[in-house]
């Protein structure tokens, strides 16, 4: 990735970013090294040398000299990286990219780095001290930039050279790095804006995140306004009576919050962290701003306790054998977890959309109303102060609480959905001081911070609206929509003409469940592509790309005894995949999130697979109680076969095996990489980083086949283990079950995916067409449907969310 730039001198740079170097093996700067890698960068991992050898290191007869001690700490950091939960690498094999170090033995290495980032302790003094150290050794030209969460940016580069005042900024990363999507860039007042630029594109194309440009203000966008709404949040639940499981179970998903809402959040954070962070901003204000980052007198004592959350077993909630108790801040005692129950919430429930949702909820005439109003006046006005000094938009600061607190919704996005003008009337009423910003919105009679034309989104800039700027690689499905409409649609699916020759295939159904309707309009799709168009994309914006077939309907069907419908359902499916396949223009799937069961056999067939970097797929149809029946099975067959090299000895038996632990244990992915490594994705696959550039990707990718001349697949028989291959297969799962790993309707299911795999009855190694092998997988399917204890695993999923071992 490089950025050209002039800046009114003769040389014309170029960045480069082949080599990074992390400095300060912590959660975070190893985090951030498996991030780097992730992508596939060679990563320096540096931290401090021991004073002292640990007991284990003396047995070994090492001394502080030797070079497994002074790198202890970066690699144990790297050792903690393969059992950390999330994982924070996307394949373990990304690990050999990372090389640990020390910052005495190793910084001469600095001068081969491209970008060097410091992760080092919270403390302006040690930074400056490393930044002395790094500037005598780096090439001129790297980039240097510090993670700190709210140290000034400017005060660090203090008395450094010009060319590395020029490079320097402040990146800073959330935790952990590899999920949460927000980047924010700091820029001193001596970085070069070419090196911003760079970072800016760097950061989305290449690192794959929501970049927004703070300024050098304490604690920057998120944390700054983060902090505040979760202290508001403090003050209120006690100025107002209010319990800890109270305020969490209207501040989370109810407003579009995360699951965690505000003390889970807290717990999840730790109690240290989070005081640290507010005491940047405390130190740094002064007046009502400054007492509002004050930590109440409770939690103090919460934090001399040790109660810092999740990391010391207890924090606002605690776990007692299997209840969860909340705290009490008065007495500082834990007992039953409340819930706030009433009816506002009930009728919020029946509301269409998150905007009706919040407005409904904020001016309740209940303890929900007085809550949330409480807690969201103060952060909006809040926000609306700090526009134009912690950052120059208010996209900026949206993105930022939605990219870093898993907001749906910014602070000005929720002032337009209560109602800007109806809002400030409240405030006034009450006595509340309306920032300018706000004012000078209503003053020339604009009632909303965002409005929509032609489904391009405008914001107010303080004077007038101007058009959200958007990287021309994200395409936003809703907005594209409105904007060029759709070619056709039905219940469950949208035909969309994405420009250049390249249609989309979008489905909307409920979880993105795969059902006729979409079944109907995947054939309707291809027949349209091979005559107007140059490639298809099976993509959406959904939470998930699919979690799999319609289960509900498969059940209700198989209870009614309809198994002919059944039939008909599984053949039109496998049909429909066989047409993906077979097309004569590129179908390019681009899955995302949960991919399962029918959702993986959808991409499988596709000529290309784009896959986001979070990416879990598998085929899990043994969960409840069945087997792939939409060609599932023989697609990662095949996918297996063609990932072996030519030329090779292929031995069939190992090939079904691999694909038959694969389904028979409903194994999923935990990223794109991964899903690679377990044959879902072969060698020429994509993958995205950033989940905001998916459907460019695959986009771009249908064009790239289509302008290489594509041809359909030809038809070609397949060689199967056969009989041997059956009884081997078998012989493994009556192990299974005899160990008691397996039940024996696993067992039973076991043997079907078993009989499929092997291509039945037949010797080892004949050659059979793929509709043999989906009558087998039909016939298979259509005997478990009917089955009694599959349909108890059915009913168990639809109910309960989690797969019944019957």
């Amino acid at each position: 990735m490089s950025v050209h730039s002039n800046e009114g001198e003769a040389l014309h740079v170029a960045y480069q970013i082949k080599k990074a170097a992390v400095l300060g093996s912590g959660v975070m700067g190893s985090g951030i090294a498996a991030h780097l890698a992730n992508i596939g960068i060679p990563t320096l991992l540096l931290d401090i040398v021991p004073n002292e050898v640990s007991k284990e290191e003396e047995l070994k007869g090492l001394t502080l000299e030797h070079v497994a001690v002074r790198n202890r700490f970066a690699q144990t950091a790297l050792q903690k990286l393969v059992k950390q939960k999330p994982a924070p690498l996307t394949s373990t094999k990304n690990l050999q990219l990372i090389t640990a170090g020390n910052l005495e033995d190793d910084l001469e290495k600095l001068k081969d780095v491209d970008w060097v980032i410091e992760v080092v302790v919270e403390n302006l003094a040690v930074k400056k001290s490393l930044y002395e150290k790094i500037d005598a050794v780096r090439k001129q030209g790297s980039i240097i930039s510090s993670n700190t969460s709210g140290i000034s940016i400017n005060a660090m580069v203090e008395g450094r050279s010009e060319d590395f005042g020029k490079h320097f900024l402040g990146t800073h990363f959330f935790n952990p790095p590899r999920y949460l999507k927000l980047l924010e860039v700091i820029p001193a007042e001596t970085t070069s804006p070419a090196v911003v630029e760079f970072m800016k594109h760097f950061g989305e194309d290449v690192l794959g995140k929501g970049v927004v440009l703070a300024k050098d203000t304490p604690n920057f966008i998120a944390n700054r306004i983060g902090t505040y709404g979760l202290l508001v949040s403090l003050r209120e639940m006690q100025a107002r009576g209010y319990s800890v499981g109270e305020v969490d179970s209207v501040t989370g998903p109810l407003i579009g919050r995360p699951k965690s809402a505000t003390f889970r959040t807290l717990d999840v954070v730790g109690l240290d962290t989070f005081a640290h962070v507010a005491k940047n901003v405390f130190d740094q204000t002064t007046g009502d701003e400054q007492k509002v980052f004050e930590v109440p007198a409770f939690m103090q004592k919460m934090l001399e306790n040790k109660w810092l959350g999740a990391k010391t077993g207890q924090g606002f909630f605690v776990k007692e054998g299997k209840e969860i108790k909340e705290l009490n801040p008065e007495t500082l005692e834990y007992g039953p977890v409340k819930k706030l129950q009433t009816p506002s919430i009930e009728l919020a429930k029946q509301q269409k959309g998150l905007a009706a949702k919040v407005k409904m909820l904020t001016y309740a005439k209940d303890r929900t109303g007085e809550l949330l109003w409480s807690i969201l006046s103060p952060t909006l006005r809040y926000s609306a102060e700090l526009h134009g000094e912690i950052a120059d938009d208010i996209v900026s600061i949206d993105q930022a609480m939605k990219w870093g607190f898993g907001w749906e919704q910014g602070p000005f996005e929720i002032w337009d959905a209560i109602g800007v003008k109806e809002s400030v009337e409240k405030m006034q009423a009450e006595g509340q001081e309306i920032p300018v910003f706000v004012q000078i919105l209503l003053d020339k009679g604009f009632e909303r911070f965002y409005k929509e034309e032609n489904g391009d989104l405008y914001f107010f800039d303080g004077n007038d609206y101007t058009i959200v700027p958007v990287n021309e690689k994200v395409i936003n499905l809703k907005s594209y929509k409105k904007k060029h409409g759709v070619i056709k649609s039905n219940s469950g699916a949208s035909l969309i003409d994405l420009g250049d020759g390249i249609a989309l295939l979008e489905f909307h159904s409920k979880s993105n469940a795969i059902g006729l309707d979409i079944i109907q309009m995947i054939n309707y799709s291809i027949e349209e592509v091979e005559k107007n168009f140059k490639g298809l994309v099976i993509g959406n914006q959904g939470k998930n790309f699919s979690v799999g077939a319609n289960l509900g309907m498969i059940l209700m069907e198989a209870q009614d005894d309809n198994i002919f419908e059944l039939d008909f359902v599984i053949r039109s499916f496998q049909n429909a995949m066989m047409k993906i396949k077979y097309s004569t223009k590129p179908v390019v799937a681009a899955p995302f999130g949960m991919t399962l069961g029918g959702g993986a056999e959808a991409c499988l067939p596709a000529a290309h697979i784009q896959a986001s970097s979070e990416t879990y797929i598998g085929l899990v149809e043994a969960g409840v109680g069945l087997l792939p029946g939409g060609g599932g099975n023989k697609e990662l067959y095949i996918k297996h076969l063609k990932g072996l090299p030519n030329g090779v000895q292929i031995d069939y038996q190992s090939v079904a095996t691999k694909v038959f632990e694969s389904i028979a244990l409903a194994k999923v992915s935990t990223s794109g990489e991964e899903a690679r490594e377990n044959n879902f994705l072969n060698f020429v696959d994509g993958i995205s980083v950033n989940p905001d550039h998916l459907l460019y990707d695959a986009k771009q990718a249908a064009l790239a086949l289509a302008e290489a001349g594509y041809r359909a697949p030809i038809h070609e028989k397949i060689p199967v283990p056969g009989s041997p291959g059956y009884a081997t297969l078998l012989l493994g799962a009556q192990g299974m079950f005899l160990s008691g790993y397996i039940s024996k309707h696993d067992l039973k299911i076991a043997k079907k995916i078993a009989y499929v795999l092997a291509g039945g009855e037949v010797p080892y190694g004949t050659l059979v067409d793929e509709q043999y092998l989906l009558n087998l997988e039909r016939e298979a399917f259509l005997s478990l449907v009917a089955d009694p204890l599959s349909q108890a695993r059915m009913q168990h999923m639809l109910v309960k969310g989690k797969p019944l071992r019957n």
